[in-house]
């Protein structure tokens, strides 16, 4: 594994998702495979767990790590390329990454999307210009389009705690506040495609996601009619792709919440975390025991370090 961007740079799922549980047996058993390396990790937006989870995951495969954040920290940051630069920003995306590369062996990147411009934004264009720039091995830690590591973390999790072979994965719209990316809805119905399980994406009318991430799930606009005999709910909200960036309802029947939750075969509840609770889902959901959030947010550590370890015995 050169750079881990998307599922598209995962040739054996299976086997990455194995190494993570084995990462998550013995943590510390490869610090020496990082020794006299450096991981850099840059947040364009705010992180808890996945920027906590990538420095403990460096640091248990020997590796120094620096991190830094970059709209709170760094200059204003231009992306576009051949512009002229006599506005605010400061900075090119072109030296920023090759500068960051040069004192890294790999990096990190978390970059949002602006919501405004879908085209713009489903380019990916701030991670990739790190990997035209930056010279190293770029993992990615959430851009525009999609959250890998969470995905992986998600697979990781349903494998270790599924009591079928083949589960019953119910990823369902959830209402919120603010306008938020697809991108973990997009990514984790990337690797339930991958996967042989049932899968079911379940949004209201206007928030079907773009046709290449949802792919051969199957869609539904009920969500009593996705949850029935389901075996793992998970909930994100996301702002539309159709009428891109916009919040087009706020219906309280579609927050996860004990009725529904009844209709499953006592399914677990899943969620990427932070999650407004009493909006996406209720408390009773939330902290009973068929809640995996903790799970999840824990085993993030070990599906960075499986993705870290690859990446540095590839050399």
């Amino acid at each position: 594994m050169k750079h881990f961007l998307n599922i598209h740079d995962v040739k054996d799922l299976n086997a990455l998702v194995q190494e993570a549980l084995k990462c998550k047996k013995t943590p510390k058993a490869n610090r020496k495979l990082g020794k006299n390396k450096t991981l850099g990790l840059i947040f364009m937006n705010p992180s808890l767990r996945t920027r906590l989870s990538t420095q403990k995951a460096g640091i248990n495969l020997g590796m120094d790590v620096m991190v830094m954040n970059f709209a709170g920290e760094g200059w204003a940051l231009e992306t576009e390329e051949g512009v002229i630069m006599n506005g605010d920003k400061a900075e090119h995306i072109i030296e920023a990454a090759a500068v960051v590369g040069s004192y890294c062996d790999i990096i990190g990147l978390r970059s949002f999307p602006t919501l405004k411009d879908r085209a713009l934004d489903y380019s990916d264009h701030v991670i990739n210009a790190f990997v035209k720039y930056a010279g190293v091995p770029i993992v990615n830690l959430e851009s525009a389009t999609v959250h890998p590591c969470q995905s992986l973390t998600d697979v990781m999790t349903i494998e270790e705690t599924k009591s079928r072979k083949k589960p019953r994965v119910v990823l369902t719209w959830a209402p919120h506040p603010r306008a938020l990316p697809q991108s973990v809805a997009n990514s984790f119905a990337e690797w339930m495609n991958r996967t042989d399980y049932e899968f079911i994406i379940a949004n209201p009318e206007g928030y079907d996601l773009a046709k290449e991430f949802a792919g051969k799930a199957q869609i539904v606009h009920n969500p009593e009619e996705a949850y029935k005999g389901a075996d793992y709910i998970y909930a994100k909200n996301w702002s539309s792709y159709e009428d891109y960036g916009q919040i087009l309802l706020q219906d309280e029947n579609w927050m996860v919440d004990e009725r529904k939750m009844n209709l499953t075969n006592n399914a677990k509840f899943m969620h990427c975390l932070p999650v407004r609770r009493n909006v996406v889902v209720s408390d009773a959901v939330i902290d009973s025991k068929h809640a995996l959030v903790i799970r999840e947010a824990a085993n993030r550590e070990f599906a960075a370090q499986a993705v870290l370890k690859q990446i540095l015995n590839n050399g």
